[in-house]
């Protein structure tokens, strides 16, 4: 695990656009696992910078959507796959069969996760896996508590996250259950990269990456992974034990 930290925010972007533009440009069909959220915002619009300036070419990339809240559809705004078409894919013009979505909306979940993992299974392993930490230390969806050896699966939604996540909506909206990829999916990705900003986030991430790796705290599997990036910026970093 190496442990990046930038003075702001901006930098901390550059850095991990950094990273996926060298994957990019080393394998054209790389496998890439965005999140949606406030965290990858700035990430994104240097990589359309950088697709636009012709410095990198993500047209035969194929992608996978991290997770999404049970119930929503694409066209839902607040939704992370509204989010990410919104923010990446369609101002990047790609192809819709390059990406795979979970279907929130599916009769059977067990169905639309197992669609995901077969995704995986054909195009991966995931080369990127891009993920922020929630507030109680969760990746994805995976709550704390969820088995590390868990591929794609749904399941309830800690309270801190349904309370958060209001942010992402114009009205107060319920949510009961996530669909994600497991932290097995992150296990076996090539790189796996966290990014976090801010002073609200040092405290989780002090327990993650110095304190017990345990599902209780899904994001400390970071510790345990082969290669692995910690993206901070110095607020993020302000309680890490030097």
């Amino acid at each position: 695990m190496k442990v990046l930290v930038f003075k702001n925010y901006d930098q901390m972007c550059r850095a991990a656009a950094d990273l996926i533009v060298d994957q990019v440009k080393r394998k054209p069909d790389s496998l890439l696992c965005f999140p949606s959220g406030d965290s990858p915002i700035g990430i994104f619009k240097y990589l359309i910078a950088d697709s636009n300036e012709n410095k990198v070419d993500f047209s035969e990339c194929y992608f996978v959507g991290l997770d999404e809240w049970v119930g929503m559809s694409k066209d839902d705004e607040g939704s992370c796959t509204h989010f990410l078409n919104k923010n990446f894919f369609t101002p990047m013009q790609i192809k819709p069969d390059k990406i795979h979505f979970f279907d929130a909306c599916a009769q059977n979940l067990d169905v639309a996760c197992a669609a995901m993992d077969d995704f995986i299974k054909e195009k991966g392993p995931i080369d990127i896996m891009l993920v922020g930490v929630g507030m109680n230390g969760h990746i994805g969806l995976n709550e704390p508590g969820t088995d590390f050896d868990l591929y794609s699966h749904h399941s309830s939604l800690a309270p801190v996250t349904i309370s958060v996540a209001q942010k992402y909506f114009k009205k107060e909206t319920p949510l009961r259950e996530g669909i994600t990829l497991g932290l097995k999916h992150l296990e076996e990705a090539n790189t796996a990269v966290l990014i976090a900003a801010g002073i609200k986030k040092a405290e989780i991430i002090a327990e993650a990456l110095q304190g017990d790796v345990t599902e209780q705290l899904p994001a400390s599997i970071f510790q345990a992974h082969p290669s692995a990036y910690v993206l901070l910026d110095e607020d993020a970093a302000s309680k890490l034990v030097h």
